[in-house]
């Protein structure tokens, strides 16, 4: 519970700020408490530097009850690692039934705080206070992030020592709140590793595929240790039904393991519980390569991990190591950019150069004569797809010079052709994946290996017509922009599939959940990450913008793309080191790192493969 309100009464911080410069700790003076009034609303901390560490200040002596509620809720926006200050603020059985770990609350802005009248007066030794506010995300136990909306409302309850004459904190609500700009400066959003259970990697790769999970962590409390510990507890509950953990069942760090930290060489020692003492080596090198992906963009760096337990080592790991035990899609690096030029054919130029001029696409639908309106080329780049250019047929064809197209793998039967085929989009398999639209026959579709009868997969609980489809390259995540009712919002969901001898595989994309709740009109997307994808879309009333989204909904603490306007189209590669590509009102444009929006050609509908 903490801070975040726009400048209303005096500032009364009840914390310290350390500031780490050149090995000095410099400690900032604090404000001191009103002895007096109604507690009307914490304002929030700005945001810091990353070398700024927040301390909270413990009660002080007769301090009255607006104090005690105030100094509490400034003591959770602190950077104490288990909330030893704000524990102060509690009596002593309030302090041991706490558990802040519990949840996270996010408002919009710090809590308001009013005294309850019927709830007990300062003269009787006790009172109330009601803590309100717009909720904006939870944080749960398992560290998930989720968005929110409505009131916020809850109680908490002060009593006297009828000895000390000290008020404390006897009755709270359990976790944590605080406001939405001392939560991005206290937690930063950190992706631990999975396997998927029901793909292997893109292509003959018969290792297994990594999966992100996002996370949120505290961000000056020991990062790198509160990582491991998420993920040897496993992936979240959403993520989890599509996702294996190397990790054994009981896993943990071993009692006596304390902080984490990498030696001189960034070699880091995991030491673990007697549960992990046994295993194989393909497994504990699997375990070791889900913690170096999982603490890749965290410092100290780590290039080594060594996995320990019973005293004994169970291996060791180096990065490179790790990319070759399991393939992470972010590493992938395609060959080419693809587009349609000005004369519906599909093109190319390598991805990342700064080439203008596109070589046709070898193969049928870039050498031959059938129109195109969009297009999807496979992760391993041997074959593509495309709808024609009315929406209503979708070919596949290999791109290897010479080769013929033939007839279509699927045609539509709307009646127009925003009311036909979507883009398609190639899963990990080299499954395609398109939406018919068609109001009589909406449904999403499976073209295993792009050929065969199509399969259609079930979408339990999708309400709406879907207008986009892209599958991530791990295959076991969805991304859909799904119409109803005038609003096109972002959807993410879950690709469970089911086999059995004999039968046609079952597919069904299940745990849709929003990924842009504010936004009412997402008018195009694509993944650009492990757990990340850029959005084009606008708010209600709002103008058109471009940004960065999480799968999990928040908001990733990296900078948006430059602003472009009439964007139609966009697309972005797994691996965030290659441009933004869009089409747009100059046709095809691109977004170099650290540069503004440059125009490539003519042409419409990019895409990198996927």
């Amino acid at each position: 519970m903490g801070a975040d309100r726009e400048g209303r009464g005096r500032r009364t911080p009840a914390r310290v700020m350390a500031y780490a410069a050149g090995g000095v700790l410099v400690l900032a003076g604090c404000a001191s408490m009103p002895d007096s009034g109604d507690l009307r609303g914490v304002e929030s901390t700005p945001r810091q530097d990353t070398q700024v560490r927040v301390f909270a200040v413990p009660p002080g002596e007769d301090a009255p009850p607006s104090e005690i509620v105030q100094g509490f809720l400034e003591a959770l926006t602190s950077d104490d690692p288990h909330y030893k200050t704000a524990r102060q603020y509690l009596t002593g059985e309030a302090a041991k039934t706490w558990r802040p770990e519990l949840s996270t609350t996010v408002l919009t802005d710090g809590p308001g705080a009013k005294a309850e009248g019927a709830g007990g007066r300062e003269d009787t030794g006790e009172i109330s206070y009601t803590l309100t506010g717009t909720k904006v995300a939870t944080v749960d136990a398992q560290q998930s992030y989720a968005p929110a909306t409505g009131a916020y409302g809850r109680t908490v309850h002060l009593t006297q020592d009828e000895k000390s004459g000290q008020w404390r904190i006897d009755a709270l609500p359990q976790g944590v709140l605080m406001g939405q700009s001392d939560f991005q400066r206290n937690y930063m959003s950190v992706s631990k590793y999975y396997f998927a259970s029901n793909t292997m990697a893109a292509g003959a790769n018969t290792q297994p595929t990594a999966v992100a999970d996002p996370v949120y962590v505290r961000r000056r409390v020991d990062p790198m240790t509160q990582m491991v510990r998420s993920l040897l507890n496993g992936p979240t509950r959403w993520l989890g039904p599509v996702v294996r953990s190397s990790v054994p069942t009981g896993t943990a760090l071993a009692k006596d393991a304390g902080a984490l930290t990498p030696d001189e060489r960034n070699k880091l020692t995991v030491p673990l519980n007697d549960k992990a003492a046994g295993i194989g080596t393909n497994r504990c090198q699997e375990m070791a390569a889900q913690t170096l992906f999982t603490l890749r963009n965290l410092s100290p760096a780590v290039d080594e991990v060594e996995l320990r337990a019973g005293g004994a080592e169970l291996c060791s790991l180096t990065q490179e190591a790790a990319d070759a035990a399991a393939f992470r899609t972010s590493a992938r690096h395609p060959d080419y950019l693809y587009f349609v030029d000005a004369k519906d054919r599909l093109v190319r130029i390598p991805a990342g150069s700064s080439d203008t001029k596109p070589d046709t696409a070898p193969g049928a639908l870039g050498e031959g004569d059938t129109a195109l309106r969009s297009v999807a080329v496979s992760r391993d780049e041997h074959t593509a797809a495309g709808v024609g250019l009315d929406g209503r047929s979708l070919y596949v064809g290999s791109l290897v010079s010479g080769g013929s197209l033939g007839e279509p793998v699927l045609r539509s039967q709307g009646p127009t052709e925003e009311d036909r085929l979507t883009t398609p989009s190639w899963d990990a398999d080299d499954g395609l994946w398109v939406a018919d639209r068609d109001p009589d026959n909406s449904r999403l579709l499976l073209l295993e290996e792009g050929k065969g009868d199509p399969l259609e997969v079930r979408t339990p609980h999708l309400d709406g017509r879907i207008q986009s489809v892209r599958v991530a390259a791990d295959g076991v995540r969805i991304a859909l922009v799904v119409e109803k009712g005038g609003k096109k919002t972002l959807l993410i969901g879950l690709i469970e599939r089911e086999e059995k001898q004999g039968e046609k595989p079952a597919v069904r994309v299940v745990e849709l959940r929003s990924a842009t709740p504010e936004l009412e009109e997402v008018t195009a997307m694509s993944w650009a990450g492990d757990s990340r994808l850029v959005v084009v879309g606008r708010e209600h009333g709002g103008v058109e913008q471009m940004r960065y989204v999480q799968v999990d909904g928040s908001t990733p603490d990296v900078p948006a793309p430059a602003a472009l306007t009439g964007v139609k189209e966009v697309t972005a590669a797994e691996d965030d080191r290659l441009p933004l590509v869009a089409y747009s009102v100059d046709g095809i444009v691109r977004l170099p790192s650290g540069a503004q929006w440059q125009k490539v050609t003519e042409g419409t509908a990019p895409v990198y493969p996927g």
